[in-house]
């Protein structure tokens, strides 16, 4: 056969029993390296497996050990692929995660108050204190108006051997010389009243003959001197029995304190419901639901302050005027605005003689120029001077001249 002749090619028959015996000597191979595995690797899966209890095997439970191979009856876990994120996505999260960024509060400017201010001076118990704090807030961008606050917590027009009112409520006016007094006292006033004949009770006829007295004298301290008195009333509380006692002590002010020409200030619909009842929230002087008393029933919050304020500031400012007005600014030379005037005005000064002709400014008439002279007058000369009209034109509506008569050549004509 020539050698370039090409071999036939194998049949199928011969090359199968081939693969057979590759396939049995492969798997000897790795039966033998099993039996050749280290002793202590199979020690160590025996007693992993050992260590479940039959409990276990009952119940189905099933285990993954943390640093081996799966138990054979578990199955296996399905490991989730974490998706990568855009940068666009990652921007969206950590806008959503990150804080908000506040602006910065502006403070407001502290509006200074002028030397001739005018002073509103409270005084009274607690709530006196409270209301000086929302008065002064009411009246914090007005420079014309101080708010001088002068109350004593404890104090009241019952024991005046505690705090005696009547006795330093003329230093505190002589001091400040106030534009205004503004009195709110009373709740603590609800006690025994001691006086130079007897002990009189709360609520007996005696002890509220006594009380109006002091009313009066306390108010006639004010008004005797000429100066508007403002007498602002006990608001609800939450005790059902103060409660009742507040109106019988509020109508007791109003008709004292009317009575010398003193103001009453009624502020008691804007502590209780529409059913005039104790209330712990509420309006406040913008409108919104906040808090305005605090949890004993008695005082009252910071925003109660300002709402009690709010009635007596109404009355304040209509007594004040312009003086309370914000818009006050100062009047001396540290207000007044560039006039570009010189800094030397004689220099710029020309005298002028009294006696001189051209003061009246004659000369200056008409731009300086004498007037034309015309050889013809004008018509309201002619008017004016010798009575004469300039005549009509011929068809206008003022003309009354007689047409002229027509000639007989005229006549003939047409």
């Amino acid at each position: 056969m020539p050698a370039d002749a090409e071999l036939p090619m194998m049949k199928k028959s011969d090359r199968t029993p081939k693969i057979r015996w590759l396939l049995l000597a492969l798997t000897a191979a790795s039966l033998c390296a099993g039996a050749l595995a280290p002793v202590h690797v199979a020690e160590a899966q025996e007693q992993r497996y050992q260590r479940r209890s039959i409990l276990d095997f009952f119940l189905g439970r099933r285990y993954l050990d943390d640093d081996g191979p799966q138990a054979p009856d578990a199955p296996q876990p399905r490991r989730q692929q974490q998706r990568k994120r855009s940068p666009t996505q990652k921007a969206v999260i950590n806008t959503r995660t990150a804080p908000p960024v506040r602006p910065p509060v502006q403070e407001e400017p502290i509006v200074q108050k002028l030397g001739d201010a005018k002073k509103i001076l409270i005084v009274g118990d607690f709530l006196a204190s409270g209301l000086g704090d929302g008065l002064t807030a009411a009246f914090e961008t007005s420079p014309g108006v101080v708010v001088e606050a002068r109350g004593n917590v404890s104090s009241g027009l019952v024991r005046d051997d505690y705090y005696d009112w009547p006795e330093q409520l003329p230093k505190m006016i002589d001091e400040l010389k106030p534009a205004m007094v503004v009195v709110m006292i009373g709740a603590n006033d609800r006690q025994q009243m001691v006086t130079d004949t007897a002990k009189e009770k709360f609520r007996t006829d005696g002890w509220f003959a006594e009380y109006r007295r002091r009313v009066l004298s306390f108010g006639k301290e004010v008004t005797d001197r000429k100066i508007p008195l403002l007498w602002v009333g006990l608001p609800a509380f939450e005790s059902d029995q103060m409660t009742a006692d507040a109106v019988q002590m509020n109508q007791l002010y109003r008709n004292q304190v009317e009575s010398i020409g003193g103001e009453f200030v009624d502020i008691w619909d804007g502590f209780v419901d529409e059913n005039s009842n104790f209330i712990v929230t509420g309006s406040d002087v913008n409108g919104q639901q906040v808090r305005l008393r605090t949890s004993d029933g008695v005082n009252l919050t910071q925003a109660g302050r300002r709402k009690l304020a709010f009635y007596v500031e109404k009355p304040a400012r209509r007594i004040l005027g312009t003086q309370a007005s914000p818009d006050l600014v100062r009047l001396d030379e540290s207000a007044l605005p560039g006039l570009g005037l010189p800094t030397n005005p004689v220099e710029h000064t020309v005298p002028i003689s009294l006696s001189d002709p051209n003061l009246d400014g004659g000369t200056e008439l008409l731009g300086a120029r004498p007037p034309p002279v015309t050889l013809t007058k004008s018509p309201r000369d002619l008017l004016v001077e010798q009575g004469e009209m300039t005549p009509a034109p011929v068809g206008r509506v003022d003309d009354y001249r007689m047409p002229a008569a027509k000639s007989p050549a005229e006549v003939s004509v047409k």
